[in-house]
């Protein structure tokens, strides 16, 4: 039976408290709230800005004034959490949140749900196997839910830009949901394959599924032949783009070093990256709802959700590698503004980019099966660390494979680490197969966006399969104008004086992973400070703007070993200076050289440790040689110490040296991944002699 006019009414009223006296519901967003009044299943596809949050805090409003239970939101992101609460306030909805950042509060919200005075709870969707949470509070919860809302729904499907396997427990959630308990989905960005698969997990459900241009917003593309002049472009465009925006980069490498640069040229920005503590993100999005930033220079950890309705600009500082994605983060501007500006400024680095990401992929069925069979002959539950020492997987790439083994039934996370369910389990080839072909399209479709003819929205909108698609009016490609590609000699020196800055710390290893012992070696703990390298220093990051480009090419598979040229021996020799005499410089000057053996870049570490022994009127004391075949450093931290244990040798020929040097030793490398080679090599020397190794690389690959 359709609900009345009267509660149309009671909902125009509540949408006003939420959005303002002017506000009224589009058609969709009735139907939406009428639908779950009525205890149906409710997915909504509508572009950002369209008000969806608007749907489900109405009709929480409605529903708890019939006596039904509290509203619970799995929502994915911090920032997108604490924007909710804010907006559930405005609509006299009491709302509270559950997740990492608010442990000391758990408690009490528990106590608040169990007394009904909270309206609607949001959590992550990590929390759903929680084991406590899961166990003691989750089957509570979901018995006396009266609305079920799944934020960002595309997260459930792994055909999705942004999947995650948490998401997928919800299903469990579904099931165990009072009959008749309305569940509400929604998205801007999926496609129809993701909109299909959505749907089929939901069950029985409306989909609500609109047009998603986004008249706001002037898309445009300017290429530029250098990541100097990108930031030359924004210390020359950042004040004639409109109100305060969003910067997004592809690293938090290139997010700090974009920040600083800025900064140094006296732009009012701030950092958000996955990495950035807590009260640190708090206070950036309160500074840039408050405009007093000009940009929030930020990683896609603020890619989802964060809403400020006045947010004028969005530039990509490189180009993510999904369209779907690109549209995701480009509708955080324009939603309350006439018109917004959104500049994507692809750079090279993009692909190796791209590249690395695709490599966190789904592993290979031989190592997924490895872990079941050392669960299942497991008598206790196994740690991810215990399960580092039998996969040779590092530790984000193997728990991304248990949630998924998790969600597939084969695998339980249990108090203590996870266990074999005893479930058969399928390893689904074809599907894996059609997921990374469709994330390599994704990617051929960016370059595609990069080099349009024709009108960017649309081709957007097309790959969001809307059927509405068509040019928009506003892009450069539509208009034939946009923003100027111009370069200030000023801006562009600068930059260039700016990345051309080498110099990186690098933080030696202090614990040894857990589970060593397991394959038989003997080390456990912390690293004894008499064993352990000091800080030491590398010319720059694989990821860096400036020096990473150079690196990249430099120590890429395939590039001929050979010496290293002016330009890099003439950068180390500027590390070692300010290493010297800088803000934070060496406790004590080395006395002598040592080379870590390279079976792949011998000329290249030679040529480096012979400039820095001529230069700095250092003895060269020889090479530290390396025994068998080590694990590569892709994998974890225990596979690569079990394979480096005891593999350094170190000739009489250096130890004699060693011992009558009196002081530390420069170690030279080439490039620092894990830091377990450094650290390893450096505990040798130590143990043969030497009062303290510090490690010099060309460079870090984080």
């Amino acid at each position: 039976m359709a609900v009345d006019t009267a509660v149309r009414d009671q909902a125009e009223a509540v949408l006003r408290r939420l959005a303002g006296d002017d506000a009224r519901l589009r058609e969709d967003q009735w139907r939406a709230i009428e639908a779950l009044i009525e205890g149906r299943r409710v997915l909504c596809v509508q572009r950002t800005g369209w008000g969806k949050s608007a749907v489900y805090f109405v009709a929480t409003a409605l529903l708890r004034a019939r006596g039904h239970g509290p509203t619970v939101i799995v929502s994915p992101l911090l920032a997108l959490m604490r924007n909710q609460v804010e907006a559930a306030a405005r609509a006299g909805v009491q709302a509270r949140t559950i997740n990492s950042a608010n442990l000391d509060e758990w408690d009490e919200i528990t106590a608040e749900i169990a007394d009904g005075s909270v309206d609607v709870l949001l959590i992550s969707p990590e929390r759903l196997n929680n084991p406590d949470f899961r166990d003691s509070v989750l089957p509570k919860l979901a018995a006396t839910t009266g609305l079920l809302v799944v934020d960002e729904a595309h997260c459930v499907s792994d055909w999705g830009h942004d999947f995650r396997p948490d998401y997928r427990r919800l299903r469990t959630m579904l099931a165990e949901l009072t009959p008749g308990t309305p569940v509400l989905a929604t998205t801007a960005t999926a496609n129809e394959r993701v909109t299909a698969d959505v749907a089929e997990q939901l069950g029985e459900a409306l989909v609500l599924r609109g047009p998603l241009d986004r008249e706001s917003l002037r898309l445009g593309v300017i290429s530029l032949p250098s990541a100097a002049h990108r930031l030359g472009w924004l210390a020359d465009r950042l004040d004639e783009l409109p109100g305060s925006g969003i910067i997004y980069t592809l690293t938090i490498a290139a997010a700090h070093e974009t920040a600083e640069f800025l900064g140094a040229r006296g732009y009012p920005v701030a950092v958000y990256t996955g990495q950035s503590e807590d009260a640190d993100r708090r206070v950036a999005e309160r500074d840039l709802l408050d405009n007093k930033l000009k940009a929030l220079v930020a990683t896609s950890a603020l890619g989802m959700g964060f809403d400020k309705p006045d947010l004028g600009f969005v530039v990509h500082l490189g180009a993510p590698a999904s369209p779907i994605a690109y549209y995701q983060q480009v509708g955080r501007a324009g939603r309350a503004v006439a018109s917004a500006e959104v500049v994507l400024l692809p750079g090279s680095e993009d692909e190796a980019i791209w590249k690395y990401f695709a490599s966190l992929a789904f592993p290979p069925e031989e190592q997924v099966r490895r872990v079941l069979d050392a669960l299942a002959t497991s008598d206790r539950p196994l740690s991810t660390p215990a399960l580092e020492v039998q996969v040779e997987l590092r530790r984000a790439r193997l728990e991304l494979m248990l949630k998924v083994l998790d969600v597939d039934g084969a695998v339980r996370k249990v108090r203590g680490g996870w266990t074999s369910t005893g479930e058969p389990w399928r390893y689904d080839t074809e599907r894996h197969q059609r997921i990374v072909a469709a994330r390599s399209a994704e990617q051929q479709s960016m370059r595609d966006y990069a080099k349009l003819t024709g009108c960017r929205m649309e081709f957007l909108r097309r790959c969001l399969d809307d059927p509405a698609a068509a040019p928009c009016g506003r892009c450069d490609r539509c208009t034939g104008s946009g923003l100027s590609a111009e370069v200030s000699a000023a801006a562009l020196d600068a930059a260039y004086s700016f990345l051309g800055r080498p110099g990186l710390q690098i933080e030696p290893r202090k614990l040894w992973p857990t589970g060593l012992a397991a394959v038989g070696v003997p080390l456990s703990g912390r690293i004894p400070a008499d064993e352990q390298a000091w800080p030491g220093r590398a010319v720059g990051r694989l990821t860096d703007l400036g020096w990473g480009a150079r690196l990249r090419e430099l120590l890429a598979e395939g590039t001929p070993d050979t010496v290293a040229t002016p330009e890099v021996l003439a950068a180390v020799i500027e590390v070692l200076k300010a290493w010297a005499h800088g803000d934070d410089p060496w406790p004590e000057r080395p006395r002598g050289v040592v080379m870590l053996a390279s079976r792949r870049r011998s000329r290249l570490v030679t040529s480096v440790a012979e400039h820095v022994s001529r230069v700095g009127r250092l003895p060269l004391l020889g090479t530290i040689d390396q025994t068998g075949d080590a694990a590569p450093a892709s994998v974890n931290s225990a596979q690569r110490v079990r394979s480096l244990h005891g593999s350094f040798v170190v000739g009489s020929e250096v130890a004699d040296a060693l011992a009558g040097l009196g002081g530390p030793v420069l170690l030279v490398d080439d490039l620092v991944d894990s830091g377990w080679t450094m650290a390893l090599a450096a505990r040798e020397l130590r143990l043969a002699g030497a009062a303290a190794v510090l490690p010099l690389a060309l460079a870090s690959a984080s």
